[in-house]
């Protein structure tokens, strides 16, 4: 934070401090992340795959634009297919 401060002409002690006082609600915000998953462990492998999927779909519909070329009708349906693709292999692979 404090790079890009300075080089819009912000004073070196104020981009200093911003940059610092940005990271003052980490260790709250981990304190609070640590009590929820403390609480709610059972949940947790649903959550990690939920984050999973959404990270494949962004890679693949928004980091891989040839995938999406021809898609007028669908667009997602490259997509869906690559992720499904992926879901068969994992299973595959801890299956056999």
């Amino acid at each position: 934070m404090a790079l890009p401060m300075m080089r819009e002409g912000c004073p070196r002690a104020r981009a200093f401090f911003a940059g610092q006082a940005s990271g003052l609600v980490e260790p709250a915000a981990a304190l609070i992340g640590a009590l929820t998953v403390a609480r709610t462990e059972i949940l947790l492998p649903y959550a990690l795959a939920f984050a999973a999927g959404a990270m494949i779909l962004v890679a693949v519909h928004e980091l891989i634009p040839g995938c999406r070329e021809n898609t007028e009708g669908s667009p997602y349906l490259p997509t869906m297919g690559i992720i499904a693709g992926f879901a068969l292999m994992m299973l595959l692979d801890t299956a056999l």
